[in-house]
């Protein structure tokens, strides 16, 4: 009977330390891997998040900027990390789009990361610079159209979600654009800005500024709704375009990190989300939190699965892929 006893306390002690360990947690700072350079509208958004976490989990939440791949890099790097809870990844569709954009990707959305919460979504805005010869959708069009072979596009990267966005746009006007790539959105549009390149698909809460102080020309917001942070830009749809671009953004960590830990990222999360002034500084920023009924785990995990295939089904069609 006593050695029916030690092993039966042996056999429950694992069971008893994950619960104390997630308890506990957090006991130090974290890490927040935004996998896009500073400056772009992706870190702006995940710091804003950052600064509320850190007051709710009562531990700094430290950013760090992880560029390279198409968002890959960054992602990858949480994929390596322990699952703990202390390092989780601001993933985006770009993560989605790698998986068919790229003929071998660093690492299965699917099954290499678990979800967390979804967090935003940002629609793409059509940006050119601000002495472009075109005010509106469809002179841009025709503009593009007559100068494809000199006319010049950015990108954030090569698997950029406004990237990918531009690159599905010029398949559907039927022209072949030369596309400059850069290490994220905050550079790319420092260079449109600067007028080294025409035009640039990216997340609004890239757009948003520079167009407020006018330093770029807003030819469309590809949505079907105008963004109250830039309203004076008519949508694609509004311009006679059935065309429709956004990004959404959410917590990863690492596939094994425990549930209980899982959980209290997500309800900090989630409280940081529900923060009036978080919400009014991502309004802001064109940045849309998500509704109420998106905001569990769950939802969040069969989101992924569907937004690797519906993203895939154009990336296949246009012939989009890297090796």
């Amino acid at each position: 009977m006593r050695t029916l006893a030690a092993v039966t306390a042996i056999s429950f002690a694992p069971i008893c330390v994950i619960p104390a360990a997630a308890q506990d947690w957090p006991t130090r700072p974290l890490t927040l891997v935004v996998p896009w350079a500073s400056g772009g509208g992706t870190d702006v958004m995940g710091r804003i998040m950052a600064r509320r976490m850190s007051e709710i989990l009562g531990q700094q939440v430290i950013v760090e900027n992880v560029p390279g791949g198409g968002g890959m890099v960054g992602s990858a790097r949480v994929v390596r990390a322990e699952p703990d809870g202390y390092t989780f990844v601001f993933a985006s569709r770009s993560d989605a789009i790698d998986m068919t954009l790229y003929k071998r990707p660093l690492y299965n959305l699917r099954t290499d990361l678990a979800p967390v919460v979804l967090v935003a979504d940002q629609p793409t805005v059509l940006v050119a610079r601000k002495d472009f010869p075109a005010d509106n959708l469809k002179e841009f069009i025709a503009y593009v159209k007559k100068n494809q072979a000199t006319v010049k596009l950015g990108s954030a990267g090569v698997g950029s979600t406004g990237g990918i966005d531009c690159e599905l746009f010029n398949h559907l006007i039927g022209v072949k654009i030369q596309e400059i790539p850069y290490r994220g959105s905050g550079p790319a549009m420092q260079d449109l800005i600067g007028g080294h390149f025409d035009y640039f698909c990216t997340i609004s809460g890239t757009a948003a500024a520079p167009l407020q102080n006018k330093l770029v020309k807003g030819i469309a917001v590809l949505s079907r709704a105008r963004l109250p942070s830039v309203a004076n830009v008519a949508t694609s749809f509004e311009q006679g375009v059935d065309f429709e671009g956004s990004t959404w953004f959410g917590f990863l960590v690492p596939k094994a990190t425990p549930p209980a830990i899982v959980k209290k990222l997500h309800d900090a999360s989630v409280a940081a989300m529900t923060t009036p002034a978080v919400q009014e500084a991502l309004a802001a920023n064109g940045t849309y939190v998500v509704a109420p009924e998106r905001r569990s785990t769950a939802y969040f995990e069969g989101f992924i699965g569907a937004e690797i295939d519906k993203n895939a089904a154009p990336l296949k069609a246009a012939g989009v892929s890297v090796d």
